[in-house]
């Protein structure tokens, strides 16, 4: 789904508290029962399901009776919640254009209060293309069913993580919270070397990247 923040800027607090109640009841529903978004939420006067009708029509919830009557996040949604939460810490103030498509992710220029401009991925498991996401990563047991939305939050979770973990050993790894972005490579000799010292650093650590290609390399 393509990343439309026009509404962002409308959706007032209890809109947002409407969708995080949606996020919750996701945690133990694939689709939330109404009564128990309402519940949730603790909206008085009916202000849950007039929220409810905003976010589906900006595409940030989906409806579903076929069982009952609930909703679930979109990516959209999903989405949303992401980029308040970061506006909200103070970590970014807008975001521009999409400047990357992966198989498992979307990537965007965000920019911050001071103008720095970063790049936001986006992850986006479930594509035609990589649905054999579930077996091939070890992000659930066995039998384990859940959402492909709650599979891109643990792989989003999981490469924090990694990157986190590979700077404390002195890999020169993006920030793990945001990549900041350049335009120019300098001294290509120089950034390939480095390249294949860190690729030895890694295997020293008993590691191998099995992706390593000019569209995961970041310079700075």
């Amino acid at each position: 789904m393509k990343l439309d923040t026009n509404a962002l800027r409308y959706l007032t607090k209890e809109d947002f508290r409407v969708l995080t109640a949606v996020e919750m009841g996701q945690k133990n529903h694939e689709i939330v029962p109404s009564s128990l978004v309402d519940t949730i939420a603790g909206l008085k006067h009916g202000g849950t399901f007039k929220c409810l009708k905003l976010l589906l029509r900006n595409k940030l919830v989906h409806h579903d009776n076929s069982k009952y009557d609930g909703y679930r996040l979109t990516y959209l949604g999903y989405d949303y919640l992401a980029i308040k939460a970061l506006v909200n810490r103070g970590v970014i103030s807008s975001v521009g254009r999409q400047i990357g498509v992966g198989k498992e992710s979307d990537i965007f220029e965000v920019m911050n209060d001071e103008g720095q401009v970063m790049a936001l991925k986006l992850h986006r498991l479930g594509r035609t293309s990589f649905r054999a996401v579930k077996s091939k990563r070890d992000y659930l047991q066995k039998g384990s069913h859940f959402s492909w939305l709650y599979l891109s939050r643990l792989a989003a979770v999981k490469e924090f993580a990694f990157m986190k973990a590979l700077a404390d050993h002195a890999l020169s790894v993006p920030q793990a919270m945001l990549m900041t972005l350049v335009r120019e490579l300098g001294n290509p000799r120089r950034v390939y070397t480095q390249l294949m010292e860190m690729l030895g650093t890694l295997a020293g650590l008993g590691l191998v990247h099995c992706d390593f290609n000019e569209f995961n390399v970041l310079v700075r």
